[in-house]
């Protein structure tokens, strides 16, 4: 056992940001299970457009698949795929969800990012897709827009598991915290068992600091008079929202409304540090894993991420600690006109669009794989 597997005994669970069917049959998932005490896969649009819209990996079961349902929608085809792998995900990590007792050993498919913005029509898809995978420990993902909040609270309260994804600011985080009690508390009034719900909120970090840091590099560049105070902000911005997004975290599990749950048996809601691949080769590999370590946490890691961990990571109580210095950045982010919030906002569209351009990139290259009468 090795840095990972200290990473999980720290409190921060491993998820592998990542699903492939070459992958998966190889049995690369269950290595990282067994090897590196992984616990969670989690994909999106655009894994499975890497995964399924090159290679023929998944031309077989397509093939298949058509001959038993011509003329079927692209969509529907995608569906099949996707649901195969999820399912192949589930029942590696379904014994880490029996030994853990529901704690842990999710697998996450997301509602489509056309949906985005449509309340009904994303619970309505939540619940699609979890009788179609049909496995306890899958969780479906839902964007944390303001139309994905209520659909969050109606879906933990049918008893579906939730992976809230795309939060970038404390405050859209703090929303899906609390319909994510509110989905539990309408569970309770209607007499329902709420011990073996689960739910993450999927945290994004490293797109922050891109976005930011390329602000303060182009305001140093051209000779700005904070220069030197915003040089000192680079790389700084979003693991120190990310900290006290935590902060807010323990506050709220320590409330007498989340206690009232807790009593029930309610898990509570970790955040998932997401996008914690480096972008910026200036910064250490492992920066977003190093700095964000601490209990009830989850980090979704990309392979190379993983493996870079694996090799040089360091494994301290990191996330708890500097939490004034954390405030401190951020308020100086905002004495100096960096515009945290503008630049989370932003973020939300541009990664629903990009998950929209993954989805539309993927359902082109389905509808190329003709059916097998074809």
């Amino acid at each position: 056992m090795g840095k990972l597997s200290d990473l999980s005994a720290a409190g921060t669970a491993v998820w592998l940001d990542f699903v492939d069917r070459k992958f998966l049959e190889e049995g690369g998932l269950e290595k990282l299970v067994e090897a590196d005490g992984l616990t969670g896969v989690t994909s999106n649009p655009s894994i499975f457009e890497k995964a399924m819209g090159h290679g023929d990996a998944y031309d077989g079961t397509l093939a298949a698949f058509d001959k038993g349902n011509a003329g079927a929608a692209t969509i529907d085809r995608y569906e099949h795929l996707a649901i195969q792998d999820i399912k192949a995900a589930a029942e590696t990590l379904k014994p880490v969800y029996d030994r853990l007792d529901s704690k842990d050993g999710y697998v996450s498919l997301e509602v489509s990012p056309y949906i985005a913005d449509d309340t009904d029509a994303t619970i309505a898809e939540a619940r699609k897709l979890w009788d179609a995978v049909d496995r306890q420990n899958l969780m479906i993902k839902i964007p944390g827009t303001p139309a994905g909040a209520p659909a969050i609270a109606a879906t933990i309260a049918a008893g579906i598991n939730v992976n809230v994804t795309l939060l970038f600011s404390q405050g859209d985080y703090q929303r899906v915290a609390e319909a994510y009690a509110m989905g539990l508390e309408e569970r309770v009034r209607q007499n329902q068992p709420i011990d073996r719900i689960a739910s993450v909120a999927s945290f994004f970090v490293s797109r922050i600091d891109s976005k930011i840091d390329a602000k303060i590099d182009e305001r140093v560049k051209d000779g700005d008079a904070d220069s030197e105070a915003l040089k000192a902000l680079r790389g700084k911005v979003a693991i120190a929202n990310a900290k006290l997004a935590y902060a807010w975290y323990q506050d709220f599990i320590a409330s007498d409304r989340w206690q009232a749950l807790a009593a029930k048996g309610a898990q509570p809601q970790r955040l998932l540090w997401a996008s914690t691949g480096v972008k910026d080769p200036a910064y250490p590999d492992t920066l977003y894993v190093d700095e964000l370590i601490g209990p009830e946490t989850v980090n979704t890691m990309p392979p190379k991420t993983m493996d870079a961990f694996r090799e040089r990571g360091t494994v301290a109580q990191t996330l708890t600690t500097d939490v004034d210095a954390a405030r401190h950045v951020l308020a100086e982010a905002d004495r100096l006109g960096l515009d945290l919030n503008g630049v989370t906002g932003g973020l939300v569209e541009e990664g629903v669009a990009s998950f929209a351009k993954a989805f539309d990139d993927l359902l082109g290259a389905i509808a190329q794989k003709q059916p097998a009468e074809a």
